[in-house]
């Protein structure tokens, strides 16, 4: 089992693997071949700098091609990937640092400042820099599916950031959400936005789409709505892959439109509202599948491919994976499922996510069991809070937590950002509490209303609702 041998280099060379958008307006076109090469050269440099099989050697560098390289030369000799997104700052890499013991760290030059502010150590390969790719091609490992492959952190919306480690099965196993819920076919333009270092990313910006046969759009670039929208239609995407707060972001704040070649499009990392999910198949013409997974599993269900998509549903299991709920909470069974991190229990691994299956196995989010709001007996999940709120025409976004109430033990609190061209008021914040009583149970409408100009959230943007409900 190798990554490097069996997908790319299986591929034929001149085939296109990646499509590279850097931030001067570079455009470049890169083969499976010159993937396979350039990724081959730098494990050899990697090898010559002491980095052995089962070193970890971390990343720090943006949407750009260098990472895929130096991803695929990990993979290709057994260093265990610890990819990192940009937006760390020194604290949060020393923290890594300690927890994963890198013994090489490759940094865009525009991150260098950061590591260096860590203290680091250890080797340090800085790019642009040619001559990292100038050594003789290493040969690959032979690896079996539990070698470490991958380390990547938890965001850290439930505490402190921890490290998940997966085995090389990590890799060969994202064939089946690839399939069954990120729909990448054949000769397909695949884009998924994710920054690099997050756990969507490791899998979804180039493993998903390659394992298909599929090619890789890189954009490394700040999020613009519209410039979001313009890309897809200038470069003729099929399948596209966003964190739900930038479908809102879009939705909210840029010009809706038909997208000629989108044929596809999936959502995951947070629960995605269903009048997003309605205003997208409305304007775009495009159903937004919705999906589910954790860091520690890597995606667990996704809205079938197929029969029409139920807006504010996260799917059904993907294919051969035993999901069932307990008394509320989604569980699994860790051995049918072949992303599954290789600390994990033998037998269930209880998500922490508060969950509901209807009559159809279709499985609909309720929220974190630490995030559920008990409200003079009733349990609200805040998602659907959340939801009902956003379909209102002057929410951009919103969080509800709960808030402590002699009476009721806790009331539902809504935080609410307000479109461009809305005024925050007291009329407004009763206009929304009756809003939410026309959208769900009248028991579940938010008796607080706070106005802020934007969430707390983690770097790959969740909303911290834990920040929400600290004092002051």
């Amino acid at each position: 089992m190798n990554f490097a041998l069996d997908v790319v280099e299986k591929a034929a060379p001149s085939r296109p693997a990646l499509v590279a958008l850097g931030r001067d307006g570079s455009r470049e076109e890169v083969s499976f071949g010159q993937v396979a090469d350039r990724a081959a050269r730098l494990a050899g440099t990697l090898a010559a700098r002491g980095i052995r099989r089962g070193d970890v050697v971390m990343t720090l560098v943006g949407n750009r091609p260098e990472w895929v390289y130096a991803m695929v030369a990990c993979f290709r000799i057994g260093v265990v990937a610890l990819p990192c997104t940009e937006q760390l700052r020194p604290k949060d890499l020393r923290e890594r640092m300690e927890r994963a013991e890198p013994r090489a760290v490759l940094v865009d030059e525009r991150d260098l400042p950061a590591v260096e502010a860590t203290g680091f150590d250890g080797e340090l390969l800085v790019i642009p820099d040619d001559r990292l790719f100038d050594s003789d091609p290493h040969p690959a490992a032979d690896l079996s599916p539990t070698d470490l492959a991958l380390i990547t952190f938890t965001s850290g919306t439930a505490g402190e950031p921890k490290p998940i480690r997966h085995g090389q099965r990590y890799l060969a196993g994202q064939a089946v959400q690839a399939e069954h819920w990120f729909g990448a076919r054949e000769g397909d333009l695949c884009w998924c936005t994710a920054a690099s270092g997050w756990s969507k990313s490791a899998r979804n910006v180039f493993i998903a789409p390659w394992v298909r046969g599929a090619t890789a759009l890189l954009q490394d670039a700040r999020f613009d709505p519209e410039e979001r929208l313009a890309t897809v239609e200038r470069e003729g995407v099929n399948v596209l892959c966003m964190a739900p707060t930038e479908y809102r972001t879009i939705a909210k704040r840029a010009t809706l439109r038909r997208l000629p070649t989108l044929r596809h499009a999936v959502a995951a990392g947070e629960p995605l509202n269903p009048e997003i999910v309605r205003l997208w198949a409305g304007s775009v013409g495009i159903e937004i599948h919705d999906g589910y997974g954790q860091t520690e599993t890597g995606a667990l269900t996704g809205m079938p491919i197929g029969p029409p998509v139920r807006p504010g549903s996260m799917g059904k299991p993907l294919p051969g994976f035993r999901l069932w709920v307990d008394d509320g909470e989604l569980c699994v069974d860790p051995s049918t499922v072949p992303t599954f991190f290789i600390d994990g229990p033998g037998d269930v691994w209880r998500t922490g996510d508060r969950v509901r299956e209807d009559e159809d196995g279709y499985l609909w989010f309720e929220g974190r069991s630490d995030d559920v709001i008990i409200s003079a007996g009733y349990r609200i999940g805040p998602f659907e809070v959340e939801s009902a709120l956003v379909s209102h025409p002057a929410v951009a976004e919103a969080a509800a937590v709960a808030a402590p109430d002699d009476e009721r033990g806790a009331v539902v609190r809504a935080v609410v950002v307000l479109r461009e061209g809305f005024e925050a008021s007291d009329r407004l914040g009763r206009e929304l509490q009756d809003h939410v009583k026309g959208e769900t149970a009248p028991y579940k409408y938010p008796r607080i209303v706070d106005f802020a100009d934007e969430l707390p959230k983690t770097a790959s943007g969740k909303i911290r609702r834990a920040a929400l409900r600290e004092p002051g």
